[in-house]
């Protein structure tokens, strides 16, 4: 890990991986970018806070066999560092869950602070990690908030749909109370594509519509729909290791190749900047769409990552303190078209 001038290593990015709504590759999403950030030569830990513990089974790490969990963590009945298991296959370090993560939120009730349980329990050993990701269950719950609580930013996953678009408005405005009451350096990170299918009309429309609205908040890596990143869960391996030449691999790559970049612009001084103001106009016609930007391609081949571009290298830096965040108007009737 590099050190500063001062000749401490620099404290990681700890980024939340969430959507409120389910089924969109959360999972799927921390698992190769953890396992991406790993093959960039970037030190991380996954934390799993889901109590299905997709997460831990799709590191190679068998859920049914932990001793100690994220839960007993979260408890106070274990560290981190005694509870973290290895993904040998990944090349990341993991904070596993199972089913005993469920009982968690009602044995919490006691604690004082209970939102601030797992930021607590991260801070001795972060300055061994140069990223953590935590891959968030599908809900606002107490799980959620901790998650929330705890890092620096929220990635959100999502499917260029109309009932992704609806939960998107009501994911921003969450980040926007949290950030309100709970952690002032809370921000969005930006928004991920994923399972993305050029040949939809409909999901055309709504990326262009996100890149309109949220700017360089969208990423440029588009993760495709890809049955190779669906088989590798069951062998226990990340998509990335799985088949690496796949499109959904290399996406990813992509991807880690992109935040790291991102996470080097700021430590340069270039602050993360707030969406514009304004909402998309979700309910544009496909002729509209496709006057105003052409179909995403699909992701190449991961390449070294790329100096910002000019236009967005002179972007003035908002400070992150007081960010403005415009959740995106929602359609009554959007019209689909293939």
């Amino acid at each position: 890990m590099p050190e500063t001038q001062s000749g401490r290593s620099p404290a990681p990015k700890i980024f939340v991986i969430a959507n409120q709504k389910g089924g969109v590759g959360k999972t799927t999403t921390s698992v190769n970018l953890a396992a991406a950030l790993a093959q960039h030569g970037q030190r991380t830990l996954l934390v799993d806070l889901d109590p299905q513990g997709n997460a831990t089974m799709g590191s190679g790490i068998d859920k049914r066999a932990l001793e100690r969990s994220v839960y007993h963590v979260l408890i106070g009945l274990a560290d981190v560092v005694d509870a973290t298991q290895r993904s040998e296959s990944g090349g990341y370090d993991v904070l596993p869950a199972n089913r005993d993560l469920a009982g968690a939120e009602l044995d919490l009730v006691d604690f004082e602070e209970r939102e601030s349980r797992l930021k607590d329990a991260l801070l001795p050993v972060l300055d061994r990690y140069e990223f953590v990701l935590i891959d968030c269950p599908p809900s606002l719950s107490l799980l959620t908030l901790n998650g929330f609580c705890a890092a620096h930013g929220v990635v959100i996953p999502m499917q260029c749909e109309y009932f992704a678009l609806e939960g998107l408005s009501d994911l921003v405005n969450t980040i926007k109370k949290v950030h309100a009451n709970f952690n002032r350096d809370l921000q969005l990170i930006g928004l991920l594509r994923v399972m993305f299918d050029p040949r939809v009309t409909l999901a055309q429309q709504v990326s262009a519509q996100l890149e309109q609205h949220f700017g360089d908040k969208v990423f440029r890596a588009i993760i495709p729909r890809n049955v190779r990143l669906a088989e590798a869960p069951s062998y226990g391996l990340p998509g990335i290791v799985f088949d690496p030449q796949s499109k959904g691999a290399r996406a990813y790559l992509q991807f880690g190749a992109e935040l790291v970049e991102r996470v080097a612009g700021w430590s340069a001084g270039r602050a993360p900047v707030a969406p514009p103001q304004g909402t998309p106009s979700a309910t544009a016609t496909p002729a509209e769409s496709s006057t105003r930007a052409a179909a995403p391609t699909q992701p190449a081949a991961p390449t070294a990552p790329v100096a910002p571009t000019p236009a967005a290298a002179s972007t003035p830096p908002i400070a992150p303190a007081a960010p403005d965040w415009s959740a995106p108007a929602v359609p009554d009737s959007p019209e689909t078209s293939r």
